[in-house]
């Protein structure tokens, strides 16, 4: 879950300067971004069902697979337009293609490793231990950007690998937990049971998980939950609205690095991993620091993190240094890392025992699909006016302030979950 997370990030962080380097447009970019996200979104619930039947094993081999032949695939791509064998254009095309068997394949394994460890852990082992898992994968998009400007590589003979350096890079460690896996994990096409995978959010920069997918794994299958539910409805337009703002914000600021400082491609790869590191520490350190100290209510999380947001997010947008850019941009992921578990805990309390699943996954599923269109909404606000995109996203947070403040309400954990929460 490290791994795939960590090289999906990785590869994430250096692409604005590898657009910017191959002389392509930054909208192809984000569209390498949002096809990625699409399939993942799509096709994690279909891998979740099958491991039920094919075996948990086959579908992580299956995911750990698809990661390391997208990674080697689109490490050959961007090489091959450093080195001016193709155009950048056409070097980007087939970038995304890759992508596509990420998105494809690579979603198989989260769920399946999450079927794997409940299936092998007892009820009352299993919440702490695929909350464990989360923070492996939530850690993964930490450590990508962190150590993604240390896996530029330099030339072999006649041949330049550049930024091309993390995708091989963790097509290899792809490469070794593949062949790991293969020797490690017993055969188990033959286990029947009731545990099963959930969809994990799409391992994205700022995408902390919630929470959510580890309890769409433990509870079983019960009464089926709409979007639409008044219950959770409010919640669930949170979701959407904040993962939105927070996929323009994060996805941008590679650019927004190259363009304020005024670097070369290359030369913003360190400046701009010191800002996503700065946004992911602050966002763990809402989550795993200050929500527990301070004990706020589902609502007062979504409220106080959508004036941190805003505020974060309009002081990015016009900041004009790095050290302004960093800390204008922790503060927007403060905010974040208050509403994620905001919304998602305030959904699971406005229904009953027998919805905790279904609820789980639809909030999950709003993870997800925020990173589909949310990078390509964010170029092409930057492509009008840099500033754009963050203004844009706060003024986004405080209008979603003024609804929440007017149709939120808490769902007390100790009363009958037959209330409505917005």
């Amino acid at each position: 879950m490290l791994t795939i997370a960590a090289g999906n990030t990785a590869l994430q962080s250096v692409l604005p300067a590898l657009g910017r380097s191959l002389g392509v447009m930054d909208s192809a970019v984000a569209a390498a971004f949002s096809v990625s996200a699409l399939l993942w979104v799509i096709a994690a619930p279909f891998w979740a069902n099958r491991s039920d039947r094919q075996g948990r094993r086959a579908m992580v081999l299956l995911g750990v697979g698809g990661f390391t032949v997208s990674l080697g695939l689109c490490g050959l791509f961007l090489a091959a337009g450093i080195n001016g064998w193709i155009s950048g254009t056409a070097a980007f095309g087939l970038f995304i293609l890759g992508r596509l068997i990420y998105g494809t394949f690579g979603s198989a394994a989260p769920p399946a490793v999450q079927a794997m460890v409940a299936g092998n852990t007892t009820r009352e082992e299993r919440t702490r231990v695929l909350t464990l898992l989360a923070s492996a994968f939530g850690l993964g998009t930490i450590l990508g950007p962190a150590i993604a400007p240390y896996l530029i590589l330099g030339t072999f003979g006649a041949f330049e690998i550049g930024l091309a350096g993390p995708a091989f890079i963790f097509a290899a460690f792809g490469l070794a937990m593949f062949l790991t896996v293969r020797r490690m994990l017993a055969d188990d096409r033959d286990v029947e049971g009731e545990v099963y995978g959930a969809m994990s959010a799409y391992p994205s920069i700022g995408g902390q998980p919630t929470g959510a997918s580890v309890r769409a794994a433990t509870e079983p299958h019960g009464a089926e939950v709409k979007f639409t539910d008044r219950r959770i409805r409010g919640w669930m337009i949170v979701g959407l609205v904040a993962g939105h703002a927070q996929a323009m914000t994060s996805q941008v600021v590679g650019f927004l690095v190259i363009d304020r400082l005024h670097l070369a491609p290359a030369a913003a790869l360190e400046p701009t991993g010191i800002v996503l590191m700065m946004g992911a520490g602050a966002s763990l350190l809402a989550q795993w620091g200050l929500i527990p100290l301070l004990n706020l209510t589902p609502r007062a999380l979504v409220l106080w993190g959508l004036l941190l947001a805003a505020a974060g997010a309009a002081l990015t947008g016009t900041a004009t240094s790095l050290y302004g850019i960093a800390t204008a941009y922790a503060l927007a992921s403060l905010g974040f890392g208050f509403i994620r578990p905001g919304y998602t805990a305030g959904s699971s309390l406005a229904v009953g025992y027998e919805s905790q699943g279904s609820v789980a996954g639809k909030v999950t599923s709003i993870n997800g699909a925020s990173f589909i269109l949310g990078p390509s909404i964010g170029v092409g606000l930057y492509e009008l006016h840099r500033p754009l995109p963050y203004l844009s996203a706060g003024l986004a947070c405080l209008l979603l302030f003024a609804y929440c403040w007017k149709q939120l309400r808490d769902q007390p954990a100790e009363a009958p979950h037959d209330g409505l929460a917005g």
